[in-house]
């Protein structure tokens, strides 16, 4: 296992300005590389994390310097492309990498797609430096896709939006972090509401800081600060009073599994999310591609949920020196020996959720039926 860190030059970079990309591919001399924006050290810094193998891959994942649904799944798939590049054992890169993070659907998808591509290559007579070329070709191929799928969701939720609530003025409640640093394009959740941002129709963008990691006040704030989103940060159990007070229009989330029936894994606070809604009669959206849509698991019951440690709780983490990329021991904010119970995801009922947003269209009410079609409508086919 091999990765190292590259400091981005300075301080994060003034409004407006592109960011450094979530994910991308590099050939210098001594071989490929897959590079990540490590998001575990920002708002602070900007600094990529070089992996050369796909163990230091899974350690970035693990570790969710890599995270969000759809940007795993692209970066299953540049792992797989990596480990064929560089000679290493393409099924083994595969297994591991589909196992880093139980939940998100997306990062055993683009793995499975690119050893796919790999097994096909090779079957059809390529030699292995062909069937590398092929495998990366896979992975590039799906990180084009979530782009394009980016755009289409973006456009769809915004049309969703102004049916639901004519006249703009949009005051828009997310949670977690579903933008850039999670996709190929713009996001998931985030992209609706920076198109809705951009058409001028945004009034307020809600960020649930989100426990326990603070995904939102660390990543979605950063986001929403450098595109001009007129936002607020709040804590998780803050929202409440939100809709209480007439404050909230409607809900966005993201997804990192939907099962067959339309349950939605995203993370947790989630749940309790919809609960609101649904009393105070505010849409609950979830935005996610179709590659999240897993068929193969038929209901929330049957989801697989993450269990996290219990320090990320318990204990406040206070980062080492930039050029290490480590994190110390954290501080404790609880009594020695706490338990934590620490999820990393809870399961919202399809009977809670007003809408699916995909690039597929829009899914109201949420049915069998209906993902099946946006399914069969998309052309996925499920890589086992």
């Amino acid at each position: 296992m091999a990765d190292q860190y590259a400091q981005s030059g300075g301080d994060i970079r003034p409004t407006g300005t592109p960011a450094i990309p979530a994910i991308r591919w590099d050939e210098p001399p001594e071989g490929p590389v897959l590079v990540v924006l490590d998001q575990t050290r920002l708002p602070g810094e900007e600094v990529e994390r070089v992996c050369t193998d796909a163990p230091a891959l899974v350690e970035a994942i693990r570790t969710l310097a890599v995270r969000g649904a759809p940007l795993l799944g692209i970066a299953g798939a540049y792992g797989v492309a990596l480990a064929a590049a560089r000679g290493f054992d393409v099924d083994e890169a595969a297994d591991s990498l589909a196992g880093a993070r139980p939940t998100a659907v997306n990062l055993a998808y683009g793995a499975r797609r690119a050893q796919a591509a790999h097994r096909t290559a090779l079957s059809n007579g390529a030699d292995d430096a062909a069937a590398a070329r092929a495998t990366l070709q896979a992975a590039r191929a799906l990180h084009a896709e979530d782009a394009r799928a980016s755009e289409k969701m973006a456009a769809h939720g915004l049309a969703l939006l102004d049916e639901l609530m004519p006249g703009g003025g949009h005051r828009i409640l997310t949670h977690c972090n579903t933008g850039a640093l999670v996709s190929g394009g713009e996001g998931t959740a985030f992209a609706v509401a920076l198109k809705t941002h951009r058409a001028g129709r945004l009034r307020r963008l809600w960020v649930d800081e989100t426990r326990p990691l603070l995904q939102g006040a660390r990543l979605t704030a950063y986001e929403a600060a450098r595109s001009g989103m007129a936002y607020t940060l709040l804590t998780d159990n803050a929202a409440g009073s939100l809709f209480a007070a007439g404050e909230v229009d409607a809900v966005l989330i993201g997804a990192d599994r939907i099962a067959a029936d339309g349950s939605v894994a995203n993370k947790v606070g989630s749940y309790p999310l919809a609960v609101l809604a649904r009393y105070h009669r505010v849409p609950f959206i979830v935005v996610a591609p179709v590659t999240t849509v897993d068929l193969g698991t038929p209901n929330g019951a049957s989801i697989e949920v993450e269990q996290r440690a219990g320090h990320e709780v318990t204990e406040a983490v206070v980062p080492l020196a930039p050029a290490f990329g480590r994190e110390a021991g954290g501080v404790p904010v609880a009594p020695l020996g706490t338990q934590a119970y620490n999820p990393a995801f809870d399961v919202t009922p399809p009977e809670l959720v007003t809408a699916i947003v995909t690039e597929e269209g829009v899914l109201s009410p949420v049915t069998v039926d209906g993902l099946a079609e946006v399914c069969a409508r998309s052309g996925r086919v499920s890589i086992g």
